[in-house]
């Protein structure tokens, strides 16, 4: 069985509904999940315990709320502690072992998708704001997948944050059932 890894970075995990609905979904299917805010709650990053968790997942997914068009903090911490050290200190022995694996994006934003468009109230389509990330698994040679992107999660009712909840599931396990056709291949 291949891993998927998602590390989860919310700063109020306690108190979202639809990061949480999304987190429960996919834990029905053995994902692994760390709630890297519970586990850096000072913003120190370990390294040392991050980077073998990194190569023993098969797909990677980042897990956030969009905050001001961007990242939370600490997943930007992560990227400065981790990333540096497997691509720039450590490559051979690190780095390098991470290519081609699949890298996934789940974000969630308040907003409705109108807002996220040329004219809209946020001006850009928050899969342009996603950019960032899309250059950082280019130069670590993760295989970026099309993002998963939910809008309007303030306002979802719990029906359609399980609708959500089972979009994503299913998205992961197609991502999972192609890396199997991948390899078999």
């Amino acid at each position: 069985m291949t891993k998927t890894l998602i590390l989860l970075f919310h700063p109020s995990y306690a108190s979202s509904r639809a990061n949480r609905a999304l987190a429960e979904a996919v834990a029905l299917q053995g994902a692994e999940i760390v709630d890297m805010q519970a586990l850096y709650p000072d913003g120190k990053i370990d390294s040392d315990a991050e980077v073998p968790r990194l190569i023993a997942a098969d797909r990677i997914v980042l897990q956030f709320p969009v905050q001001w068009y961007s990242t939370p903090p600490l997943l930007k911490a992560w990227q400065d502690a981790v990333l540096t050290r497997m691509f720039y200190i450590a490559y051979e022995s690190e780095g390098r072992l991470l290519a081609g694996k699949p890298l996934l994006v789940a974000a969630t934003a308040g907003n409705v998708p109108e807002a996220y468009a040329p004219g809209g109230a946020n001006l850009f389509p928050l899969g342009e704001l996603l950019r960032p990330l899309e250059a950082m698994a280019h130069r670590c040679s993760l295989a970026w997948q099309e993002p998963f992107l939910v809008y309007g999660a303030r306002k979802a009712d719990e029906e359609a944050l399980q609708a959500l909840g089972a979009h994503y599931a299913a998205r992961l396990a197609r991502l999972a059932s192609n890396m199997r056709v991948a390899a078999a291949a």
